[in-house]
């Protein structure tokens, strides 16, 4: 167990470390670390701050399965704005994200992902020490997304695009208009 130079029952000690020693003859520690109290595993750092932290490349030869739905980034939120899970968002003016206002707006930037049963499987971009709001946005994959069906039913593999109603999409009904505004399609019917 490391840290054995802290008194027992210290929270820092309470750890496994596996070190190896150079052919030099010091004793290098903190190559892998499985902290107790966290359950956090560290390869290459010795203060895990994630379930699975590694501080260095990994090389994968085989598949990765991750049990979420789409691969998301984030992206910094206008000031005021509010980013829900299913809101379709568009580029403000200061480059930040806000809820769309407007039918076939073309600076549709995509959807909040986060929606119902669906979470990012992956999520890029995010930065914990960014003291400003952000708001992951899906990429790719399947997404919940707030809908507005007053203007017309959105049947499955229809196309969709912003809408008036804030933070809203709609289906498609004039495709010039829909040019650089396509959010994706429609998977299931809302009446």
């Amino acid at each position: 167990w490391g840290n054995s130079t802290q008194g027992q029952g210290d929270a820092s000690r309470n750890r496994l470390e596996i070190g190896y020693r150079t052919s030099a003859g010091p004793t290098l520690w903190g190559q892998f670390v499985l902290h107790g109290p966290t359950g956090r595993v560290g390869i290459g750092t010795v203060n895990p701050q994630a379930r699975l932290h590694v501080n260095g490349s990994i090389i994968v030869e085989d598949d990765i399965v991750l049990q979420n739905a789409d691969c998301a980034e984030e992206f910094p939120l206008a000031e005021g704005a509010a980013g829900e899970p299913g809101s379709v968002m568009v580029v403000g003016e200061d480059g930040r994200l806000q809820p769309c206002e407007a039918a076939y707006d073309t600076r549709a930037a995509g959807i909040v992902a986060g929606a119902g049963t669906l979470r990012p499987a992956l999520v890029l971009g995010r930065n914990p020490d960014d003291p400003a709001p952000r708001v992951a946005i899906a990429l790719a994959g399947r997404v919940y997304c707030r809908v507005d069906a007053g203007p017309a039913p959105i049947l499955p593999g229809q196309l969709l695009t912003t809408a008036e109603r804030p933070g809203h999409a709609m289906a498609v009904q004039d495709r010039a208009r829909a040019m650089g505004a396509i959010l994706g399609k429609a998977l299931e019917p809302a009446r």
